[in-house]
């Protein structure tokens, strides 16, 4: 008996012990590591990276911009379930524990024992994750797990469960760049949280763990798996009743990757709009969350991008088939899965479709559409296709559909009236419009090319070009200011200058029809944009003059040229700067 109470009282004085050292060891650590530790107080006014969106001016999405995919949603706006699933999956104590949960690290340290250093389940609560999100780095070491330890206990004095737990559900990582449990919910299944079904809940709760490797989109049956699990702590915890629990398993997952919603094509625009957002919000435009309205007007922008792509269209087919995009050899036994894989690397382009030819005939050809869909063209859909000869000829008419295609080429398709399909191109030319208010100068619409996936540079600002004779009122506004009238007479007759650049050294000027009228009227001269006329009117005010005037116009005054041919529009401006001016 004695000996029995020796031990025990040797063992009760080796356990205070260990609570001293402990204790002791504790405050060593805090001595050492708090001064180090961040102020939480900047948790109250957290900037989340928020992307930046371009809207029209009918409040329609044009465009987002920005690395990651974040709704900030205040905690008052989650639905219950979304907040149990992630109680379930990640902290179900989090409302009774201090900022750690002891039940969990004794239950981790127990799993690590067990199982011989496998890493199971982890014993961080909620309230250390979001320390260990806004303050510390992802390295797995003991200093940063007790500095997480005590800015854990930090934060639960500084904010209340609510605030900590909407920090965690907006700033957590949930794979796809998407941050947060509202761009989430968006781009796995195009929903608002409040409508997500049960089983959705639980899926996206199940994402933090394995965020890149576990999410439905790279690998679904482990996803579900997971999700099963969540389901599973979600009635274990009472959130969900069994029969909840065993409907939402049974339902298979559906997501799919919902990219944000545009519902306005102006991607040239769009560009316009993030540049100029740098440069007068700097480096943070694209992380702070800025909206930004344009004067779009996107029933004009719709009319403008058909407007451009079909008038470039007609203007290709004019000049004939310049023949398939690629072609590839197809063995007689291949798959879809080989013509998936030969179409993966061609994508849509202003509704012209990839597709590849596997067979054809006199009269008709079936193509493969990278979604699966087999489509048939016949002789109609491609009776335009004479075979491109040069710039101003075309080959004869095709007598038949295999005359056209072949087995083997990726060409384009457009999907034509009712049902139908016809072969199509890219058209090789380029093209831009731009539409302003006259009252107020503001864009309207704005196209910059055929297909912004193409071709990024932008026509409508970029590209400097002969503006020709709708140069020409310039000129006459700066004749009017120097003097001359709407009444005022000049004679349309042939005219001389010496030139010693051309190999004749003389300059002369004609007009498109290569007549001459003789004297006429300005204000006539004008409405028939008589060459002869304009030079003349040059000639009389000035090239130096007319160069400083035009410039009031906006016009640059490097774009003009410094001699008499600018009568003729041979200044070099972009599409946009013309219609400013």
């Amino acid at each position: 008996m004695r000996v029995f109470l020796r031990l025990t009282r040797y063992a009760l004085y080796l356990a205070l012990t260990g609570i001293v050292l402990g204790c002791a060891a504790i405050g060593v650590a805090y001595w050492l590591i708090s001064p180090r530790l961040p102020s939480v107080e900047t948790l109250r006014d957290v900037r989340l990276q928020v992307p930046l969106r371009v809207y029209t001016a009918d409040d329609k999405l044009i465009a987002t911009f920005g690395e990651t995919r974040r709704i900030p949603v205040a905690i008052e706006n989650v639905p219950a379930k979304v907040k149990n699933a992630f109680l379930a999956a990640e902290d179900a104590r989090f409302y009774d524990h201090p900022g750690f949960d002891v039940q969990g690290i004794f239950r981790a340290v127990w799993h690590l024992v067990r199982t011989g250093g496998d890493k199971g389940p982890g014993g961080s609560t909620i309230t250390q994750q979001v320390a260990r999100n806004f303050f510390l780095s992802p390295e797995q070491t003991y200093t940063r797990k007790i500095s997480e330890l005590f800015l854990a206990l930090r934060i639960e004095r500084a904010l209340s469960k609510d605030e900590i737990l909407s920090l965690y559900l907006n700033k957590i990582f949930l794979g796809h760049r998407a941050y947060g449990v509202g761009a989430a919910a968006e781009f796995y299944y195009g929903k608002t949280l409040d409508q997500l079904e049960l089983g959705e809940c639980a899926m996206l709760a199940s994402l933090p763990k394995f965020p890149s490797t576990g999410n439905p989109l790279f690998n679904r049956k482990r996803a579900e798996d997971r999700r099963n699990y969540v389901l599973a702590r979600m009635f274990e915890n009472n959130f969900i009743s069994e029969a909840e629990m065993k409907a939402a398993m049974a339902e298979p997952d559906k997501s799919y990757a919902h990219e944000p919603p545009i519902e306005v094509e102006a991607p040239y625009l769009a560009e316009m709009v993030r540049v100029e957002a740098l440069d007068r919000l700097g480096a943070d435009a694209l992380t702070d969350g800025y909206n930004i309205r344009t004067t779009l007007d996107s029933r004009m922008q719709d009319a403008a991008n058909q407007a451009v792509r079909n008038a470039l269209i007609d203007y290709d087919r004019r000049h004939g088939y310049r023949g398939a995009e690629a072609h590839v050899d197809l063995a007689a036994d291949a798959t879809p899965e080989v013509y998936a894989r030969e179409l993966a690397s061609f994508r849509p382009l202003a509704g012209l479709i990839p597709a590849l030819v596997t067979e054809t005939a006199k009269d008709h050809a079936q193509l493969y559409l990278a979604d699966g869909q087999a489509v048939v063209l016949d002789k109609k859909s491609v009776e335009w296709a004479r075979p491109y000869q040069s710039e101003s000829s075309r080959g004869a008419a095709p007598k038949s559909v295999d005359a056209v295609v072949k087995v083997g080429d990726i060409v384009r398709v457009a999907r034509g009236d009712e049902e139908t399909w016809t072969l199509a191109q890219l058209p090789a030319a380029q093209a831009a419009l731009v539409s302003l208010d006259p009252d107020d100068g503001a864009i309207r619409a704005l196209v910059g090319g055929f297909s912004f996936g193409r071709s990024k540079f932008n026509r409508a600002t970029q590209s400097a070009r002969q503006p020709g004779s709708s140069f020409k009122p310039f000129l006459y506004a700066a004749a009017f200011e120097h003097g001359f009238t709407p009444a005022s007479i000049l004679n349309d007759a042939p005219l001389v200058f010496p030139d010693p650049s051309r190999p004749d050294g003389i300059w002369a000027p004609s007009n498109d029809d290569d007549k001459f009228e003789g004297p006429m009227r300005l204000r006539e001269a004008l409405v028939k944009s008589v060459n002869l006329i304009s030079v003349r009117l040059l000639d009389a005010i000035g090239v130096r003059y007319a160069r400083e005037f035009i410039t009031r116009f906006g016009l640059p005054l490097e774009a003009m040229p410094e001699n008499l041919s600018m009568s003729l529009g041979t200044a070099s401006v972009a599409p946009l700067m013309m219609a400013r001016g």
